[in-house]
């Protein structure tokens, strides 16, 4: 299985409202900005935290996971 990229791996998990409730701190559609917050996002995700409405599938945390692993390429 190849490694996930930012667009279109990671970039799609975010929808749109989950960008909109986080922009004021950043940008959830920014490879820069999810990278620099990546740690932050992945504890935030796998305690169900975010987004608000429901947790993630396990696929999606896992995908997110293996793109900090392997790099996280745009």
């Amino acid at each position: 299985m190849a490694e996930p990229t930012f667009d279109p791996d990671i970039r799609t998990l975010f929808r749109d409202k989950d960008r909109a409730a986080m922009l004021s701190r950043f940008d959830l559609w920014s490879p820069t900005d999810v990278r620099q917050n990546a740690q932050a996002i992945v504890a935030a995700v796998e305690a169900g935290r975010m987004p608000c409405d429901g947790p993630w599938d396990p696929e999606m945390v896992d995908r997110l996971n293996r793109w900090i692993d392997g790099g996280t390429a745009e």
